[in-house]
């Protein structure tokens, strides 16, 4: 089961964990590489950007997860 604001609260606490929650692994070593380099590089501007984008896609995948099939579900875990 794939909880969606869990997964947001996670990827906005340290982007990509949420991805991880998801058992998206590229997806979160992504945000973890991304967005410090974003924080460093813009001087903290675009690393908010970051912080919400990682956020709301960890919602979002999520929520797509939980509302699969459940003969779809385990194909995709």
């Amino acid at each position: 089961m794939h909880r969606p604001h869990a997964a947001a609260l996670l990827s906005f606490l340290i982007p990509g964990v949420g991805q991880i929650y998801n058992r998206e692994i590229l997806r979160g070593l992504f945000w973890l590489i991304i967005t410090p380099g974003l924080w460093i590089g813009s001087a903290g501007l675009l690393g908010w950007v970051c912080h919400l984008i990682s956020a709301a896609t960890a919602y979002s995948r999520a929520e797509m997860k939980e509302n699969l099939p459940l003969r779809l579900r385990s194909l995709n875990d």
